[in-house]
């Protein structure tokens, strides 16, 4: 590991969560999204973490966005035949978002970034008690 690997390693996660945050964010802003009927509705994206790590670089060494996937749920369909967006038999398709889930994955991306810059704060304090030492002697 590098020297200053717990840095690093904390500095990766909490990107990583800033990224699924974001995400989240633009899921819950666009939960009441409906679109014409003809077009695709809203889907909720999800970001896939992988582990840092190959032949070169040794795993354990932080993570990184793999990829972002669209939920493949059926979407829901209500009939509401004033809506703007209503098809012709007065049905509107929902979009695919699923609150309770979004506002948990919101916490727990939030406790990931919060513990990653802990970790970040924790390697510092830990390299600067180190640099102490040395000047006492």
């Amino acid at each position: 590991m590098a020297t200053f690997g717990a840095m690093d390693i904390g500095r990766t996660g909490m990107g990583f969560a800033q990224y699924w945050m974001d995400n989240l964010s633009h899921n819950l802003a666009n939960a009441n999204t409906t679109r014409e009927p003809d077009e695709e509705p809203f889907r909720a994206r999800m970001v896939v973490a992988q582990a840092n790590g190959d032949e070169i670089v040794p795993s354990g060494s932080g993570v990184h966005v793999r990829d972002v996937v669209e939920d493949g749920a059926d979407p829901a369909v209500a009939h509401d035949p004033n809506h703007p967006h209503a098809d012709e038999d007065g049905n509107v398709t929902l979009p695919v978002v699923d609150l309770t889930a979004q506002m948990h994955d919101l916490i727990v991306a939030n406790r990931t970034y919060q513990a990653n810059a802990r970790t970040i704060q924790t390697a510092h304090e830990a390299y600067q008690s180190a640099l102490r030492i040395g000047q006492q002697m």
